[in-house]
């Protein structure tokens, strides 16, 4: 039996040729390779498709390598807006990808993740490892202490967040951290429930 695509377009007339205007930026945070199961990279790319069709800006690191470049180039290839940001120390490592429709170069790591924070209105988390990690924490911890509201949200790939949704519950059990933290990530299986939890959560 034939699985079911990860993301088609939502039904419904739609100008043709014609992105819908929007001002919401959705930052995605994911893997610099593209990880041992093809279904990772099939996610990146219905994601950056999806992104695009519904006319929000992808904004993400400015790579074009491993799930980085399969989200941007299938968000260029829709017609997406696309905001990029990299630090000059991983212009070469990541291949800086010039042709975004914003590119940045910033000094440090620091720099690059206030920039990607500050030009999005949620947080979307594909698979990735110790880096997506990091920005990830870095978000959750703000939101943790009341600096922003901003929706974050994982796309949970054939299950390969589960340890981490095992580790904040963990977290909480043992007391170093209030309920609120794991009610702060919205846990999709997929890129339809993506669109879906992104759409409740930008209106």
């Amino acid at each position: 039996m034939a699985r079911p695509p990860l993301w088609e377009p939502s039904p419904g007339p739609k100008p043709k040729g014609v992105i819908m205007p929007s001002l919401s930026s959705v930052c995605v945070y994911c893997g610099s390779r593209p990880g041992a199961r093809p279904a990772y990279a099939q996610a990146a790319r219905a994601t950056g498709a999806m992104l695009a069709a519904r006319g929000w800006r992808l904004v993400y690191g400015a790579g074009d390598v491993g799930l980085m470049g399969e989200v941007a180039r299938a968000a260029q290839a829709a017609g997406g807006e696309t905001f990029g940001v990299i630090p000059v120390h991983l212009f070469a490592r990541e291949v800086g990808k010039r042709d975004l429709s914003t590119f940045i170069v910033t000094e440090n790591m620091h720099e690059r993740k206030k920039v990607m924070y500050m030009n999005s209105d949620a947080i979307v988390v594909l698979p990735g490892g110790a880096g997506s990690l990091d920005e990830l924490f870095e978000v959750l911890t703000w939101r943790q202490i009341g600096l922003h509201e901003k929706p974050i949200l994982i796309l949970n790939t054939e299950g390969y967040w589960e340890p981490l949704r095992a580790l904040i519950e963990q977290i909480v059990t043992e007391g170093f951290a209030d309920r609120s933290i794991a009610e702060m990530l919205i846990w999709v299986e997929d890129v339809a429930a993506l669109e879906a939890a992104l759409e409740t959560a930008l209106s």
